[in-house]
């Protein structure tokens, strides 16, 4: 069995490694909100309010909490405006912009393929209902 090297001490990452920093990258950019929130803003701004409207099914907290990761990581901007109420705007960073081509991939690879992933489940289904139980 071939092990792969560890090249983290030569300046490269390996997200197969515990303990690699790039794993964190994976799971803030696996995550579905965040591939919806980085559609939406490509290649627009847009308010909190238009973002949740866009966002069919999210709740205010997850969205404040993928829009804070997404500014902690450098993927999006927020900029405030002194107006009463506030107005805040969102808008991808460089860096959000570079990954919203592979999230429209997955989005769009995700909607083309639906029925196929919906018959493989309703086959699964049928192939299981009455399968014995592993121990």
């Amino acid at each position: 069995m071939h092990t792969p090297p560890d090249l983290r001490p030569y300046g490269g990452a390996d997200v197969y490694l515990a303990d690699c920093a790039s794993r964190a990258v994976l799971d803030l950019i696996a995550n579905k909100w965040v591939a919806l929130v980085v559609g939406a803003l490509h290649p627009q701004t847009l308010r909190y309010a238009e973002l949740r409207r866009r966002l069919g099914g999210i709740t205010k907290k997850m969205l404040t909490q993928t829009l804070r990761d997404l500014e902690r990581n450098g993927l999006v901007r927020r900029k405030v405006y002194a107006t009463v109420p506030p107005q805040v705007e969102y808008s991808l960073t460089e860096l959000g912009t570079s990954v919203s081509g592979l999230m429209s991939e997955i989005r769009t690879w995700s909607e083309s393929h639906i029925d196929e992933i919906e018959a493989a489940q309703l086959a699964y289904a049928e192939a299981t209902a009455n399968r014995p139980e592993a121990v």
